[in-house]
């Protein structure tokens, strides 16, 4: 386990253990320490503190009042501001939040669903999965969702996470038919943005195969939009409750999370608790992109903890459905897809990709130096590509913007569309290359120093959900000037529509965005910036998370001592999920 920052204490969180030092002056000092790095830990995307074997410290805890130390399944004293459990000091909340979860996780998992017999579907699986071309895993995962309620998809890019959930779900639309019942699916994801390319990928996967003959009323049985988490789960403003949980579930048979990686500890805890008795949980994602930008790294965890199913060498759907007897507490199941799909012929990113996500440097700086890897470019030393050779190429694309005609809704469509063709990342948001200050210089760069705020062809994303609007976090709009004055425009679940700039909920200049802001995003072109020096927002997951956000063409801008030392550092959470999953 990686050692926490050594950052300081924020004023909050000063100001929560000095509250509970007044109320007991006698409290021994390192325990008001330790509830005050208790409480920034969370800041830092821990779901607690690690006290990494300290026994004087964790002896003075145990006997603290404000330390509660319940049974691992037992309710926290909520007069206790904090909970102590082996190594790990909670703040009560969030331990609330990790048990609940885990509560959860284990009844969905348990739970019996009852299948008639499956032999009449052994044709639409050799359909789907043809014998000469099958995906062992992916007929493995689609198989596994007919009799397991709690199922795992993980994989990194192009490794056909669309293309299973897909077949998976006609599979299961085709099973509910053949039981004379209809099948209530909800499709979700943690942004609008991942939201919108679920929905999107899913639509072309559908059509593809329609076109190829499938069953028609299969086809329409498949939802044709996804949704965010806290629009699926019914956000009420301004609380931090939502309208389904346990005492009013979700009303779906079936409900798929995309980019699960990006889901926190307490959004989880909440979705879990709001599915119904008897409904299955599929989570997608890429166990090695970055974690949530919240607390908890919550698909790891339950990756961690669950099942990992190879395929059978029979690949029978008999035998690939059949029912896994797992001797463990925890009976949730994880596929872990393999084949890399997504490798066009122009572009050559999986070998960089691999040697990223295993940290291995030497491996990464000769296939960037070599020049073998297609359209992955290394701009070794480029601390700046705003103010070298490279400025044209990376402007390009956004100068086009600025010819759009505003009245011309077709051509808006298409510039959304161009909109989203590239986008340089970076992993700091302040600083002289951070998102904030590279976006002005871009800005500047295509519409001058005197340029109008929201002048033709920016570019900004929204930063907060508005569900009065219709716009959610992550989403782009594109500014545009017509007859009417100037004007945002946005892709919403009710289609293209425009908003006058001052009416706009909280939102920023969009041409460059921090890698997290990034996650549930594709591009086809991905510029990544790497800071001249050593940042501690720098990780191996980082930067593997900004790479595969590129689908055609890649250039990396970093030194050679920066890129080693952030591939030599895993963005590892201290969370107690998967052992309380796998513990009886």
């Amino acid at each position: 386990m990686s050692a926490q920052r050594d950052d300081l204490p924020r004023v909050f969180d000063l100001a929560f253990a000095q509250t509970l030092a007044r109320r007991e002056p006698d409290a021994d000092p390192r325990v008001i320490d330790a509830a005050a790095r208790a409480s920034f830990a969370i800041a830092q995307g821990h779901a607690a503190l690690d006290l990494e074997g300290d026994d004087a410290l964790r002896n003075m805890l145990a006997t603290s009042r404000w330390v509660a130390r319940p049974d691992a399944d037992a309710v926290a004293d909520p007069a206790m501001p904090l909970v102590l459990e082996g190594d790990l000091l909670y703040l009560r909340r969030y331990r609330e939040y990790e048990r609940r979860l885990a509560d959860g996780l284990r009844r969905i998992a348990a739970a019996t669903i009852d299948v008639d017999d499956i032999t009449p579907l052994a044709p639409l699986f050799e359909r789907l999965f043809p014998s000469d071309a099958r995906d062992a895993h992916q007929a493995r995962a689609a198989a596994l969702a007919l009799r397991h309620p709690l199922l795992l998809v993980t994989g990194g890019p192009g490794t056909g996470k669309t293309t299973t959930i897909t077949r998976l779900l006609l599979f299961a639309v085709a099973q509910a038919h053949a039981e004379g019942r209809t099948l209530r699916i909800a499709l979700a994801a943690p942004t609008g943005r991942a939201a919108d390319r679920m929905a999107q990928s899913l639509r072309i996967a559908v059509d593809h195969l329609r076109s190829a003959g499938l069953d028609a009323a299969l086809c329409d049985a498949l939802p044709t939009d996804a949704s965010t988490l806290h629009r699926l789960l019914g956000a009420i403003p301004d609380r931090p409750r939502f309208r389904h949980g346990i005492d009013l579930p979700l009303p779906h048979d079936l409900i798929v999370v995309d980019e699960a990686s990006m889901v926190d500890l307490p959004l989880m805890c909440k979705l879990v608790e709001a599915v119904a008795a008897g409904a299955r949980l599929v989570l997608l994602g890429d166990r090695d992109q970055l974690p949530s930008v919240e607390a908890g790294d919550v698909l790891a965890a339950i990756a961690d903890a669950a099942v990992t199913v190879e395929p059978a060498s029979d690949t029978a759907l008999e035998t690939l459905a059949a029912p896994l007897a797992t001797p463990q507490r925890f009976k949730g199941l994880r596929v872990a897809l393999q084949r890399t799909y997504r490798q066009a012929d122009v572009f050559d990113l999986a070998p960089l990709a691999t040697a990223v996500r295993e940290g291995d440097a030497d491996t990464a700086l000769a296939l960037l130096r070599g020049g073998t890897l297609r359209n992955v470019h290394f701009h070794e030393d480029a601390v700046d590509p705003l103010a070298s050779q490279l400025r044209d190429e990376l402007l390009a694309p956004w100068r086009a913007l600025g010819t759009v005609d505003a009245d011309a809704p077709a051509a808006i469509e298409d510039a959304l569309a161009l909109a989203q063709r590239a986008r340089l990342l970076t992993a700091l948001r302040h600083g002289a290359q951070g998102a904030i200050a590279l976006n002005a210089r871009i800005e500047e760069a295509l519409a001058g120093a005197q340029r109008d705020p929201y002048f033709h062809g920016r570019l900004v994303a929204i930063m907060e959900n508005s569900y009065r609007h219709g716009l959610f976090n992550g989403d782009l709009g594109l500014c545009l000037r017509g007859e009417d004055g100037s004007v945002v425009w946005f892709r919403t679940a009710a289609g293209l529509r425009p908003f006058h700039p001052a009416a706009l909920p909280a939102h920023a200049g969009a041409f460059a965005m921090t890698v997290h802001k990034a996650q549930g995003s594709e591009f086809e072109t991905v510029w990544l910036q790497l800071p001249r020096q050593f940042a501690r927002t720098l990780s191996r997951e980082l930067v593997y998370t900004a790479i595969t956000r590129a689908r055609d063409a890649l250039h990396l801008c970093a030194s050679e001592s920066v890129l080693r030392e952030a591939l030599s550092v895993r963005a590892q959470r201290v969370s107690g999920l998967s052992r309380r999953l796998r513990d009886a």
